[in-house]
């Protein structure tokens, strides 16, 4: 990492540091946060290792219901639950990608959304998911604290963080994003970041030198999946809930507009699709559906303009 991107990374740490203190919204502030965290895990899979997913939005759905359920039924506190909704995500991520791993292209895209379809037909009819209900009033409690299995519903005893106050629970969310991110960023610059550019550019080429093709995209789709998974348990415990939404093929969606309007295959190009799409759905709220028709012509004109996308583009120009 040279100067320049270091005093970069520093200036957005630090924005993000103290944005709820310049006017920034907590729950906005956290709902973006997530969802850049589950562009980022997109983008280590099609960005990196050149594998579309159609049904990413299974893992991030799946993960909310896991961690709302644990929070909410099971009384257990934030940190415990985020680690059941990513490690539900990551069994999920293992078993659906040792089925789609062994298609390419199209028929990789297809074998995830159907699946993922399956899954959102569980939702529907499964108890624990609340059905058309969903999750509702998701407790956040206290991190790092120990569970009162008397109380109804489970309270914490005590609590290192009081994860309720928004502000709190906004710097808990940005902790575990940093996380995430620096885990994206690790895997990528390592000797096995550099295999699945590789397999991205020339796969025969890369089974050629003997590496084990399946096996790379397996271990990257279960990383993405269980980083999307983390990215949806967070945003259940931030909004306190978890819906049909989110495992629907249409979040799926999203998150391709995301990762492609910022830029497929830069590190910060998700971040920044993922804000830009959230600020619009938030704050052009007032014009009802005309939303998707703002978001559609302005993915069409960042496409037109930016083919790259827009961190790819200003990259490649700067490189110029």
């Amino acid at each position: 990492m040279d100067k320049r991107t270091k005093i970069l990374y520093g200036i957005l740490l630090a924005g993000a540091v103290i944005a709820p203190f310049v006017g920034g919204y907590p729950l906005f502030l956290m709902s973006a946060l997530c969802f850049a965290l589950f562009a980022c895990a997109f983008n280590l899979l099609i960005g990196f290792t050149g594998l579309l997913s159609f049904g990413h939005a299974m893992f991030f759905g799946m993960a909310a219901y896991f961690c709302g359920h644990a929070a909410k039924v099971w009384g257990l506190t934030p940190e415990l639950a985020v680690l059941i909704g990513t490690a539900g995500a990551a069994a999920m991520g293992y078993l659906v990608g040792w089925l789609a791993v062994r298609r390419q292209g199209i028929y990789f895209a297809m074998v995830t959304l159907a699946l993922s379809q399956m899954v959102y037909f569980i939702c529907v009819q499964a108890p624990f998911t609340g059905a058309e209900d969903g999750l509702q009033n998701v407790p956040r409690g206290k991190a790092f604290g120990l569970i009162n299995l008397q109380s109804t519903p489970h309270d914490p005893l005590f609590g290192v963080i009081p994860v309720s106050d928004d502000i709190v629970m906004y710097y808990f969310v940005l902790a575990l994003f940093l996380l995430g991110f620096g885990v994206i960023y690790r895997a990528i610059y390592s000797p096995f970041g550099q295999v699945l550019k590789s397999i991205r550019e020339n796969e025969p080429r890369a089974l050629s030198l003997g590496y084990d093709v399946d096996k790379y995209k397996l271990m990257a789709f279960v990383l993405s999946a269980a980083l999307a998974g983390m990215a949806g348990a967070l945003k259940a415990l931030s909004v306190g809930a978890a819906s049909l939404t989110d495992v629907s093929w249409q979040m799926s969606g999203e998150v391709v507009l995301m990762t492609l309007l910022g830029g497929m295959g830069t590190i910060l190009g998700p971040v920044l699709g993922a804000t830009t799409i959230i600020t619009m759905q938030n704050y052009l709220a007032g014009f009802g559906s005309w939303v998707t028709i703002i978001m559609g012509v302005t993915f069409v004109v960042c496409v037109l303009a930016f083919r790259r996308g827009i961190v790819g583009e200003i990259a490649y120009r700067l490189k110029r």
